[in-house]
């Protein structure tokens, strides 16, 4: 059983925070997902910089530049999960590219080594996933798979029981990034995926303040924020006043969560 696995056995919604490794920097990511944890946030992801993001919109797709402009590579990756993790249970998030290129196996065995919980593949196919999924049963990993409101019965049956550790509900058919609503889809999505699974399911894009993540977690099991606490850290006038924004918006998200 993975920390993920631990950590939603006990009672409440939980805040998932996201962070690209690399950004602003390699230490100073670690240092935002400290501030995350200190202010309340129960786990990490740690995206895996990527050049072709297609989930993700222009706020996290300008942190994962500014990353892979400070030359972030697959070490310094696994070096930031292997310091979240012991501070949180903590995943990856990558498009499959790297991955692949990185090597199934040696990825999956390098996670595990480096204390991770599982990874996140959000343009991944279950249909295409075999290696993958037997890599994260040989290293008691955690594949977690997104489904979408335009998923059909069939097709979310097919994708939750293939996940591990959550199931990655996307609020809408689109991008990552902070909004002013989150989607009504959200709701039923999570309550459709519900008659398939007993996991944990998440609900991600978009959640960017307490009233909103109060409202998911009434129906879903997890709160995921990533865009918020980038422009939090981006905003600041410097990095000291970023994390402390950082810390503060977690403080508050969580709040909101635990209402």
């Amino acid at each position: 059983m993975s920390a993920l696995d631990k950590l939603f056995e006990t009672p409440g919604a939980k805040l998932i925070g996201y962070v690209p490794a690399g950004y602003p920097t390699i230490e100073g990511a670690k240092q935002i997902i400290k501030a995350m944890v200190d202010g309340g946030v129960d786990a990490i992801e740690v995206g895996f910089p990527y050049s072709d993001p297609v989930m993700d919109g222009p706020t996290i797709q300008e942190a994962a530049d500014k990353s892979l402009a400070n030359g972030t590579n697959a070490n310094d990756v696994m070096e930031t999960l292997k310091y979240a993790a012991t501070l949180a249970p903590s995943v990856i998030m990558s498009y499959w590219n790297p991955i692949e290129k990185y090597g199934v196996e040696k990825f999956a065995s390098d996670m595990a080594a480096a204390g991770g919980s599982g990874t996140i593949t959000p343009d991944l196919t279950v249909e295409e996933a075999g290696p993958w999924l037997e890599a994260c049963k040989s290293h008691s990993l955690n594949p977690i798979f997104v489904i979408a409101p335009s998923s059909n019965d069939q097709r979310l049956e097919r994708v939750v029981k293939n996940c591990g550790g959550f199931v990655y509900a996307a609020s809408i058919m689109g991008v990552t990034g902070a909004r002013a609503s989150v989607s009504s889809a959200a709701e039923s999505l999570v309550g459709r995926a519900r008659k398939f699974t007993n996991l944990p399911i998440s609900v991600g894009l978009g959640v960017s303040t307490p009233e909103q993540a109060e409202g998911v977690a009434k129906y879903a099991n997890g709160v995921i924020v990533g865009s918020a606490f980038i422009n939090a850290v981006a905003k600041a006038a410097d990095f000291e006043s970023g994390l402390e924004a950082v810390r503060q918006l977690a403080s508050e998200l969580k709040a909101g969560i635990s209402k």
